[in-house]
């Protein structure tokens, strides 16, 4: 399973791109992909939605199940990958790339900084 050394991540399997002075990217891990199968549907919040860390901001649907999303930090999301919702499948092929879900402007960017970084979340999976 891959873990790129540069991202942060999260419990609920997100990882996160900070990028310096603006907006977080977020996706699901490639764990998270494998788990869920054949992604099939993806919804995801409008522009200008506020998202509240820990809380659901949308879901993805596969051929096994329904997981949600949760927001890894505060703030407000200012881009959506239309992409995704065209082609779910993005989300098994490329994870960490043309996956993306949302970018969020986060009212605090060193928010980011408490997220688990690779080794921790590569232990948290089992890695």
């Amino acid at each position: 399973m891959s873990t790129p050394g540069e991202l942060r991540y999260t419990e609920e399997h997100e990882w996160v791109a900070a990028r310096e002075g603006g907006p977080v990217r977020v996706g699901i891990t490639e764990y998270a992909q494998d788990q869920l199968g054949d992604v099939v549907f993806v919804d995801l919040p409008a522009v200008g939605a506020a998202v509240s860390a820990g809380e659901v901001f949308g879901e993805v649907e596969s051929t096994k199940s329904v997981s949600e999303l949760f927001a890894p930090v505060d703030g407000e999301v200012v881009a959506v990958n239309e992409d995704v919702s065209q082609s779910p499948e993005l989300l098994n092929s490329d994870p960490y790339g043309e996956g993306w879900l949302v970018e969020i402007a986060p009212t605090d960017p060193a928010s980011v900084d408490a997220l688990l970084d690779a080794d921790a979340y590569s232990k948290l999976i089992g890695g």
